[in-house]
């Protein structure tokens, strides 16, 4: 069993009805083998509501985490997890085959938002308000990567659980992937980009001053 762990600002019936994820799932629901264990009407950080369900006494062998603002395209989606949690540890939709030093983002090389070059770069997403929108291609999937992008992230449970991975609950949003993702790699996990077709709402709120303080926390911890 696949859980579908998410958290939004909306209300419960708002959710279902209006929001991208909630739509898809709906959508999904005869097709795929998804439990999904949203947090409605929330104020918390993202990691707190996904500790929660990795501490869970509820079995599920998978656990994805996604953001609300994403249409699930690919009807094949169940699928697609696990066939790439046979390849990898942990699983995204675009990432980074490496990582530099003082590297703020999965895609950008400094804190002037430089992109890094094509060719260290993996995945395939979908940007615009609505399913099936135009896709940005980065580059190569699947591959193996550094660094994954929280917009879909995607393992077995038991590999959190076994190697005492949690998300740290002092980024409340911002830089959630990148010290996860650093985190996974120092227990010795393998992640990569798998191809899943997904249309994400928005391209991320870089350079806010939330974004800034947290900049500070992600490097005071890892040093670099």
């Amino acid at each position: 069993m696949i859980e579908i762990v998410s958290a939004t600002r909306l209300s419960r019936e708002e959710f279902w009805k209006k929001s991208a994820l909630g739509i898809s799932l709906r959508r999904l629901k005869n097709t795929n083998k998804l439990t999904p264990r949203i947090a409605f009407e929330n104020k918390k950080g993202m990691p707190e509501i996904y500790n929660k369900r990795i501490s869970s006494a509820e079995n599920h062998q998978i656990l994805v985490f996604i953001h609300d603002d994403v249409w699930i395209d690919d009807c094949f989606f169940g699928e697609r997890i696990h066939e790439g949690l046979e390849v990898f540890d942990v699983i995204g939709v675009a990432g980074n085959r490496r990582r530099v030093p003082d590297q703020p983002s999965w895609a950008f090389l400094d804190d002037k938002f430089t992109w890094d070059d094509k060719s260290n770069l993996s995945g395939k997403v979908a940007h615009g308000s609505g399913p099936f929108s135009r896709i940005t291609t980065y580059g190569h999937v699947p591959a193996k990567c550094k660094l994954l992008d929280d917009i879909f992230l995607a393992t077995k449970k038991a590999s959190l659980v076994d190697n005492h991975i949690l998300f740290d609950q002092r980024f409340k949003f911002h830089f959630v992937d990148m010290d996860f993702c650093r985190t996974a790699i120092s227990k010795g996990l393998q992640l990569g980009t798998w191809p899943i077709c997904l249309t994400h709402q928005s391209r991320g709120a870089y350079s806010s001053s939330e974004w800034r303080t947290n900049y500070r926390i992600y490097q005071e911890k890892w040093g670099n």
